[in-house]
């Protein structure tokens, strides 16, 4: 089969996504999804809605845009209109589309402990990483200048920086997937005097609808149009009807999740979480992991950290059977 593969289909290495398990009894603490149902106003004629699945949706979604836009202003005090709002087919695939638009053939610089996908898309985009050091798993900001890349608060670190200043030179992408769970503001205040900023958000965690698959980026109108000119050579129906109306309905839901990550953090050795996971530090990570595995609980270990896990923040009765779970094989015997 290998012979019929283009060069770079033979020579990418794949995003790895967290095991996905089948049947009962697991607690799921492995992908940071949000453990508690939507919080949605259904407020409209679902059948009517479903009739209309016959017709292609909006493609540049605009209904959603300008919701998107007024949710942020009176969040952020901006001043935000839709022509600066991106809506894809999750983060990831806005994200995918911002590595080809501005960092196609260039350099990028990219924390060395960051989401796993930026290499990949790096890759794919013949993209080049200036790879910055993280030091005590946290980023100085202050090393960061032309075009850049961070998540904030980051992956799998759930650490959180405050940002006041944007570098010149080249487009500046603050992924901000989690940062509805941080006490750190938000970069979208920064958009309008940094022309060059774009700022990624997604429905997936905070608003619990990550089966739904909408993301999308904030920044000035030209970096905006460039994003639409990719998306529109490729696929210029990226989200569809019904996932633009459940996202227009949706609120967020992140009081539960905070108040439970809170409650962890004082039970087992970790950093200070401002997101929906915690970054473990447990000595011989594999074993642990393998151990939490056997006992039908999936937590996320990559071979590079050996002495560290990133758990997420499942209900509170999931975190307290976490928790029984591993002072069992740790008590003293």
């Amino acid at each position: 089969m290998d012979k019929f593969l283009s060069k770079k289909a033979r020579e990418i290495q794949p995003y790895i996504a967290g095991i996905q398990p089948k049947g009962d009894g697991w607690i799921k603490l492995n992908t940071n999804e949000n453990p508690y149902p939507p919080k949605l106003k259904l407020n409209d004629n679902l059948s009517e809605i479903l009739d209309n699945l016959r017709l292609y949706p909006d493609s540049d979604a605009n209904a959603l845009r300008d919701k998107i836009a007024d949710d942020l202003n009176a969040k952020n005090g901006t001043n935000l209109t839709r022509e600066n709002v991106f809506v894809g087919n999750g983060s990831d695939e806005v994200l995918a589309i911002i590595f080809q638009t501005f960092f196609s053939g260039k350099t990028l610089c990219v924390p060395d402990v960051s989401y796993s996908f930026y290499p990949v898309w790096a890759q794919m985009y013949d993209v080049t990483p200036k790879v910055i050091a993280t030091k005590n798993w946290g980023i100085n900001w202050g090393d960061y200048s032309g075009n850049c890349i961070i998540a904030n608060p980051n992956a799998p670190t759930s650490l959180a920086i405050d940002i006041e200043r944007i570098p010149q030179g080249g487009v500046v992408v603050i992924d901000e997937a989690y940062i509805d769970f941080a006490e750190a503001e938000s970069a979208v205040r920064l958009i309008g005097d940094n022309d060059n900023l774009l700022v990624v958000r997604t429905f997936s965690k905070s608003y619990s609808l990550a089966g739904l698959r909408v993301g999308y980026a904030i920044g000035d109108s030209a970096l905006i149009e460039g994003l639409n000119r990719i998306k529109n050579s490729f696929n210029s129906y990226p989200v569809d009807a019904l996932a633009q109306k459940i996202a227009m309905l949706a609120e967020p839901n992140v009081d539960e999740v905070i108040a439970t990550r809170e409650w962890l953090k004082t039970k087992i050795d970790c950093l200070d979480s401002q997101a929906n996971f915690v970054w473990w530090n447990v000595e011989n990570a594999e074993e642990m992991y393998e151990y939490l595995l056997k006992n039908k609980i999936l937590v996320r270990y990559w071979k590079q950290f050996p002495n560290n896990l990133r758990v997420t923040i499942g209900t509170q009765n999931d975190m307290e059977e976490f928790v029984k779970c591993i002072e069992k094989l740790t008590r003293p015997k």
